[in-house]
């Protein structure tokens, strides 16, 4: 027993001090700039060493995309986890929907920290440049992904269905980054723009 504790109570720390790297390169990259911040800056805000930050991330980069793995995992695991009959449409929108639900409840960031994250992106070149790669990648995957699961679907079908749902959701959310909206209204509005997509896509059975 003690040593299962030791277990979680090492897992605990590791959390925490993950996080810690999180939200001090977040403000830091707020207050100085991305390009200007170093990582031993990013550190020493978290009260840690270089060394360490290299135990969670391989880059400044890396910590603004912390999540970027475990979202495409949460994607994978809905889409294998599909209802019988469930379409295509219908499974998006879940996936929308559970990140959603990851997203306002994962211990790691708050959604002030996620929205501060948004604005980062849009507003340094060199993360809007990476994420444009990412979103490209984990679009082309999720399509490919799709289609596995619903073969009768054509390379076309998968990918306008996935580029036209998530499109949707994070064209929504960027235009309501200025309105001081709470993360159960981000939340609302990421869902309607979901869910107008879908109407669109039930064409697609």
């Amino acid at each position: 027993m003690v040593i299962n504790g030791g277990v979680g109570l090492r897992e605990r720390k590791k959390q925490r001090t993950r996080r810690a790297l999180i939200e001090a390169a977040l403000r830091l990259f707020d207050q100085k700039g991305f390009d200007e911040t170093t990582l031993a800056e990013i550190a020493a805000e978290a009260d840690v060493s270089t060394r360490t930050f290299f135990s969670y991330f391989a880059s400044k980069e890396d910590v603004v995309f912390y999540d970027s793995a475990r979202k495409m995992e949460l994607a994978a695991a809905t889409l294998a986890g599909r209802a019988p009959g469930e379409s295509p449409g219908d499974v998006l929108l879940r996936i929308v929907e559970e990140s959603l639900t990851w997203l306002t409840t994962y211990e790691e960031l708050t959604f002030e920290d996620a929205e501060l994250r948004i604005r980062l992106v849009l507003k340094e070149p060199t993360l809007r440049a990476r994420a444009l790669v990412m979103l490209l990648e984990s679009q082309t995957t999720l399509a490919r992904a799709l289609r596995e699961a619903y073969p009768e679907l054509d390379p076309v079908e998968a990918a306008a269905a996935v580029g036209a749902m998530f499109g949707a959701v994070k064209l929504a959310i960027v235009a309501d980054l200025g309105h001081d909206l709470s993360a159960e209204q981000m939340s609302s509005t990421a869902r309607r723009a979901a869910e107008l997509t879908l109407a669109g896509l039930r064409s697609l059975g």
